[in-house]
């Protein structure tokens, strides 16, 4: 039937009941919008580690990372591990996305640079948005087809999906997110490792693959395509990049306290790095087992192997973990668009006066227009990695006014408004997207455009005002304003637009010694003046954290060597 067993259609079909009931049980605890957007700021440590997991990670990675090093060996990886080295920074940049206690970072951009840039900012993330759910329904969807030998279609498939998550989705808001994707996170660990002893025992062992394959298909550098000019400047791209990927404002400020914000968005993203490694060894796998399959098919090289290596039943299982990471990331997704649309845009340019009530529909509302967005998008982007790129780009434009906002006091509009046009202009000049373009490749377009565009930020900032004195002196008494010391903000008179469940730390009251000067004093947002306001004991929970999480990055990575070397 639709060429799977019964067996597997089972257990399809009871995936989908269990997580359809909790849905519907998780939605009578929305009643607000900041419920639906931020799930009240309820996440404990665990719920924001499976959140991070589920929200960035799909089964798009997957395929593209399987496709990739289905052809080019183990470099292919470096399409996920782009921000492998950037993981560590995630502990230092989460509390801040809590400290500020904005809801979306469209209202970072309105806050610190004025509305027009808010707007704009919202317009970018609303397409990022729509772009990442049509990867993710097409990368699903594709293995899927592959899976059922084309007994459903892509098309078919896509749909199918989306009225999956629609479902449970449009009600729950984040809530649901932070609680269903604990049982996401497990169906993604599933996703990722179950294909590797099948691979391995129908081969007859490591060697026999390394004995098919070339010697570079176990290396972490390809000859083409992942060389190390690309992976050194991808990395740099993506870290600049990745602080407004528009849904990280929820993933990593959701939680109760900023240390439950740290480790959520931190370890949930190195548990996704060690998951990609699974992927990497499936494509590999599948070019020994399954040879043959074109470029422009290598993106079917997980279903290839999902439908030759596994039996009845986890077949079904497989399906079912495939749509998890749908679930989990397109739900995210989604609520982050239908925020940014209904705060950034709705209640600022149309109806200001919007009541609780109208804003949680207006949210509802959006949530389906950009779902049919990425729909539209997954029937017609031609491959996962082309859209990938696209979205490393983009962010990476608007990364340049985040970093500077928090780092920089002297950045401004005239700066960012600068800088976006010129990085634009440098990225149509060199690339092929234009008859007049140079037609260079990803890696030449980034140590072009990043320069050019952090230059002319500077340059524009000293040549024009700062920012109004008042919109400064509240964004950053809010970075020095740990959570639990929210009375500080309302005696001064300061909008906490979302404050969540945060408590006043009791210690306080007895020594009136700030938070900062305990050890939560943020690295990044002092980083211009450290060198009179350094202690040691101020920052310890950064320089801790952040030392602890490079050496899991040197982990991760010598444990990838280390396996790539077996047999």
């Amino acid at each position: 039937m639709f060429g799977l067993s019964y067996l597997d259609i089972s257990v399809i079909a009871l995936y989908v009941l269990i997580i359809t009931y909790l849905a519907w049980r998780i939605k009578t605890q929305v009643s607000s919008s900041g419920d639906y957007f931020m799930g009240g700021r309820k996440g404990s440590k665990f719920m924001m580690i499976a959140n991070a997991l589920g929200a960035g990670t799909h089964t798009d990675q997957a395929i593209a990372v399987s496709g990739a090093t289905y052809q080019i060996g183990l470099a292919g990886i470096w399409y996920q591990w782009v921000w492998l080295f950037a993981t560590p920074f995630y502990w230092l940049i989460a509390p801040i996305y809590r400290r500020l206690r904005y809801i979306t970072t469209g209202d970072f951009f309105e806050e610190r640079y004025g509305s027009k840039l808010g707007a704009a900012y919202t317009i970018m993330g609303m397409l990022y948005f729509i772009i990442n759910i049509g990867l993710i329904l097409k990368g699903t969807a594709t293995a899927i087809e592959a899976v059922t030998k084309g007994a459903i279609s892509l098309e078919v498939i896509v749909l199918l999906l989306t009225i999956f998550f629609l479902l449970y989705g449009v009600f729950g808001g984040l809530s649901s997110a932070l609680t269903i994707n604990i049982i996401q996170g497990m169906f993604i660990l599933v996703l990722s490792f179950l294909l590797i002893p099948f691979a391995i025992s129908t081969a007859g062992g490591i060697s026999e693959i390394k004995n098919n394959l070339p010697e570079h298909m176990f290396s972490f550098v390809a000859p083409e395509e992942v060389t190390l000019f690309f992976i050194i400047m991808i990395i740099i791209n993506g870290l600049i990049g990745i602080v407004v990927q528009p849904h990280h404002m929820a993933v990593g400020g959701s939680g109760k306290s900023e240390y439950n914000c740290r480790m959520g968005w931190t370890y949930g993203n190195f548990t996704k790095r060690f998951a990609t490694l699974g992927w990497a060894f499936v494509g590999v796998f599948a070019a020994a087992l399954f040879p043959g399959l074109e470029n422009e098919n290598r993106e079917l090289a997980f279903g290839t192997a999902v439908v030759n290596l596994l039996p009845s039943g986890l077949i079904g299982l497989m399906i079912a973990a495939m749509a998890a990471a749908v679930l989990a990331a397109c739900h995210n997704f989604m609520v982050g668009g239908s925020a940014l649309f209904t705060r950034n845009l709705y209640k600022k340019f149309i109806d200001k006066n919007l009541s609780e009530n109208d804003e949680l529909k207006v949210a509802r509302i959006a949530s389906t227009i950009i779902v049919i967005g990425g729909v539209t998008i997954a029937l017609t982007i031609p491959s996962v990695v082309q859209g990938l790129k696209y979205m490393w780009m983009i962010t990476a434009y608007f990364g340049i006014a985040f970093w500077m906002a928090i780092i920089w006091k002297k950045s401004n509009r005239y700066g960012v408004w600068a800088s976006l046009v010129t990085t634009l202009l440098a990225t149509f000049a060199t690339g092929p997207y234009f008859s007049f373009g140079l037609g260079w490749s990803l890696e030449y377009q980034i140590a072009v455009y990043l320069p050019i565009g952090f230059i002319t930020f500077i340059i524009f900032s000293l040549l024009t005002n700062e920012e109004p004195k008042e919109q400064l002196e509240k964004f950053y008494t809010l970075l020095h304003t740990p959570v639990g010391e929210e009375y500080k903000l309302k005696e001064k008179g300061i909008e906490i637009l979302l404050e969540g469940q945060s408590e006043v730390n009791t210690e306080i009251n007895k020594d009136d010694i700030s938070l900062e000067e305990k050890g939560h004093g943020l690295i990044l947002v002092d980083l211009m003046s450290l060198g009179e306001k350094f202690r040691f004991n101020k920052y310890s929970i950064d320089i801790k954290g952040f030392g602890i999480a490079i050496l899991f990055v040197l982990a991760i990575f010598a444990f990838g060597m280390l396996t790539a070397n077996i047999g």
